[in-house]
């Protein structure tokens, strides 16, 4: 028997048929002996109607009292659940994230777990009782309610995995598990029966939406098996751990990701002197503006173009910045392109293959795509391309690396 947290997200607690049919869930796990301790999210829609609430009241709610108004959505949840599994003649406790005493910093509405309080969980545990915990939120120093950002459910599971070493993380979400790409894109993408923690950490930095990136970087530290499993439909899911090669045969490349919301920028005609990609950079760096891809060309004439990749929601913010200080640096022109995205491949197994690179950008050639920029590491080649050329470059490359080849044989 196992020390399992499950994680339940937004959709899989959507309607009260819904909860119901996860209080269920939970009870079978329990009557196999398991102890359970269940996260939860608010019920899918919720959230966005609680901030829908608050831009309706102020056009600039305070930041500490908009986690006092987001927190309630999973309050809702974790009662409503609670009360199913009564219903069930199954024992269950209901906790806030400030009952648990989830310990975070006092950044509010993006703020870090610092400690967990195991004590009243394990107690209840130890009573025969389902620990049902809202995710997403914890509590300052101060007694103040704080939220982890979109997507802190997940991470919200995983830290109170790893606090009580727990046997197994499991993620229920609307999709059975991981896949080599989006099933939308790709019809016969492959769900992965297995994948390391580095790779999925790559894939969700790359577009992935299956799993918060702060959740995976959380498993990997702390050394979690964390699961992705589906809501709605049996099976084992994906499993997310350590990379073993005695156990685990790893592909060269693993996954496809995609990005949409991307936006490239560049400065064109820059003087070629020390210290000037610092000059550009540093201005939108201080705005809170991440920078992605980066790529610099020297031309004729000591001048070289400067290149650079940010999202697609601070690329108006970003230009207006980067116009100002092409004009004091001298630059001839500031180019701006909203219709690229990014592709990568992902796989620990490119370490130890050659030729990785050269496959891709053969694969993406023939099918008639220029590449406009490219990033890599040790596990994931990244190139920039015309975003009318996305769906096309996936199925390329999904094809080339045989990334369906195992559910073909099947």
């Amino acid at each position: 028997m196992a020390l399992i947290v499950q994680k339940y997200g937004g959709t899989s607690v959507g309607t009260v048929e819904r909860i119901r049919a996860v209080a269920e869930k939970v009870k079978s796990f329990r009557d196999e002996g398991h102890d359970l301790v269940i996260v939860v999210s608010a019920m899918s829609g919720e959230t966005n109607r609680l901030l829908g609430l608050a831009r309706d009241i102020s056009s600039e709610p305070s930041s500490r009292e908009l986690d006092v108004l987001v927190s309630t959505g999973e309050q809702v949840t974790i009662a409503l659940l609670c009360m199913a599994l009564h219903e069930l003649d199954c024992d269950a406790r209901s906790y806030t994230g400030s009952q648990v005493r989830i310990l975070t910093d006092s950044a509010h509405t993006k703020a870090r777990i610092l400690d967990i309080s195991d004590k009243p969980i394990r107690e209840d545990l130890a009573k025969g009782r389902v620990v049902v915990v809202a995710g997403f939120q914890g509590v300052d120093e101060n007694g103040n309610i704080t939220t982890l950002g979109r997507g802190g459910s997940d991470t919200t599971g995983v830290a109170l995995a790893a606090a009580l070493k727990a046997d197994e993380c499991q993620i229920y979400t609307d999709v059975d598990g991981v896949y080599t790409t989006d099933p939308r894109v790709v019809p016969n993408a492959r769900r992965l029966e297995k994948i390391t923690f580095e790779e999925m950490l790559e894939m969700a930095s790359l577009g992935s939406k299956v799993l918060q990136i702060r959740s995976v970087e959380f498993a990997g530290k702390y050394n979690v098996p964390l699961r992705v499993l589906s809501s709605f439909t049996e099976g084992n899911g994906t499993l997310i751990t350590t990379e073993d090669i005695e156990d685990m045969e790893q592909p060269i490349v693993s996954g496809i990701a995609f990005n949409r919301d991307e936006a490239k920028l560049t400065v064109a005609g820059v003087p070629d002197i020390p210290g000037v990609a610092s000059r550009i950079l540093t201005p939108v760096s201080d705005a809170n503006i991440e920078v992605d891809m980066i790529v610099q060309n020297i031309g004729v004439d000591n001048q070289t173009d400067f290149t650079f990749t940010v999202h697609r929601n601070e690329f108006e913010r970003a230009r207006r910045i980067v116009e100002g200080v092409a004009r004091d640096i001298g630059a001839r022109a500031v180019i701006a392109d909203q219709n690229i995205c990014k592709v990568s491949i992902v796989g620990v197994g490119m370490r130890s293959h050659a030729g990785v690179a050269s496959r891709m950008f053969k694969s993406l050639s023939s099918e008639g795509i220029n590449i406009q920029m490219i990033s890599t590491s040790e596990i994931k080649i990244s190139v920039v391309i015309d975003e009318k050329y996305l769906e096309l470059a996936v199925r390329a490359l999904h094809d080339v690396f045989e990334l369906s080849k195992k559910a073909e044989a099947e």
